[in-house]
C-alpha cells in the first residue's frame, strides 16, 4: 500500500517563504529596487505605503536574502538599499509574471463580472446592474 504525499502543503517549508515574497508590498518593494535607493526615495515611489509597513517589508527582505542594507558615510547617516543576487534572480519571473498580468486583466475582468452577474443571478437584468458589477470589480 502507497500513500500519496501532498504535492502543495499548506504547512511546508516553502509556504511561509512564498507568502512574504509575494504580499503586495514585497513584490512592490522588490520592483522599486531596480537600483539601489535609499529608504525616502522608496517611500516616495510607493503610493500610501505607510513608514511602518515599508520598514517592517525591508527588513523581511533582508532577512529572507533578497535584498541587502548599506548604512552610507554620511552625515546624518543615511541607508541605501538594493537587491542581493538572489533578488536579482526574481525579477525575470516576476517580470514575466507582471507581463502576463498586463497582457491579460481585460479578459480576467471580463470572467470576474461574468462570474458575478450568474452568482447573483442577474443574467436577464439590464445593463446598470452589469455596470455595478463591473465598477465594484474594478474597486476589488
Amino acid at each position: 500500500m502507497t500513500t500519496e504525499r501532498a504535492v502543495h502543503q499548506s504547512d511546508g517549508p516553502c509556504r511561509p517563504i512564498l507568502d512574504q515574497l509575494t504580499d503586495k508590498w514585497s513584490m512592490t518593494v522588490m520592483a522599486v529596487l531596480d537600483e539601489p535607493r535609499r529608504f525616502n526615495e522608496i517611500k516616495r515611489r510607493i503610493d500610501c505605503v505607510t513608514q511602518r509597513v515599508l520598514t517592517q517589508t525591508l527588513r523581511r527582505l533582508e532577512r529572507n536574502g533578497m535584498i541587502m542594507r548599506r548604512v552610507l558615510p554620511t552625515s546624518p547617516v543615511g541607508v541605501e538599499y538594493s537587491l542581493t543576487p538572489l533578488g536579482e534572480s526574481l525579477q525575470e519571473p516576476f517580470n514575466r509574471l507582471y507581463a502576463w498580468t498586463v497582457a491579460h486583466t481585460d479578459a480576467i475582468r471580463a470572467h470576474q463580472v461574468e462570474y458575478d452577474r450568474r452568482a447573483l443571478g442577474c443574467e436577464d437584468q439590464g445593463s446598470s446592474v452589469s455596470r455595478q458589477l463591473e465598477d465594484a470589480s474594478f474597486e476589488a
